[in-house]
């Protein structure tokens, strides 16, 4: 990764954090049917931070970022990483889309390493089509990311975070609004929410 770039990392309950939170009890009281069979997994270390630089720079970033569609050409807001990776097949990440208490989608997150949400037909990977939404509105990625254990050894591995493009009604996990621009790591159950939208999207890796 990038150096003097910025990561934000979740911590566990009970510790200092502000930008993402567990779920609490209770707040998912019409899903429980949909994970009963869901094992919680144990919580990954904190890592330090990183800040990702998605924006274009001049005429000829720009027109890297240029995408010719049936409408005209769209210059996309976000690049991939070079830490960018497809999860492996032992992390088969799926994020369920719920309206009320019913799931009315459900996207396999581990077929490719980014999604591009947004009401942008032409460039996005799944539409979101409440007007509150931006054109091209978040990212989840997927990256290859290290850490030392208590012995020194690095250790890497896949993991999905999310990340707002300066969207105009933001975007929150938990309730909790996710800074613009920078990379948040998503856990298993985390309920990410776009706009105005009431729409739950919430991450989970089927136990293994």
């Amino acid at each position: 990764m990038t150096e003097g770039e910025e990561i934000i990392t979740p911590m566990r309950e009970g510790e200092d954090y502000g930008v993402t939170i567990d779920v609490g009890e209770g707040s998912l009281p019409s899903q429980a049917d949909a994970f009963n069979s869901t094992k919680e997994s144990p919580s990954p270390p904190a890592f330090g931070k990183q800040k990702p630089n998605f924006r274009p720079s001049g005429l000829l970033a720009a027109a890297s970022n240029t995408v010719s569609t049936s409408t005209g050409a769209v210059v996309l807001k976000y690049h991939e990483p070079p830490e960018a990776r497809k999860p492996p097949s032992s992390q088969p990440w799926r994020l369920y889309i719920f309206k009320g208490e019913s799931i009315v989608d459900t996207l396999d997150l581990y077929s490719q390493s980014c999604w591009l949400f947004g009401r942008e037909a032409s460039v996005c990977d799944y539409v979101l089509e409440h007007p509150s939404c931006s054109k091209q509105h978040a990212v989840i990625q997927f990256r290859y990311v290290e850490r030392r254990n208590e012995f020194g050894d690095k250790i890497g591995k896949v993991k999905p975070y999310l990340i707002d493009l300066e969207s105009a009604n933001g975007t929150t996990v938990n309730d909790e609004a996710v800074p613009e621009g920078r990379f948040v790591e998503l856990r298993d159950k985390d309920i990410i929410k776009f706009g105005h939208s009431t729409r739950e999207y919430v991450m989970q890796m089927p136990p293994g």
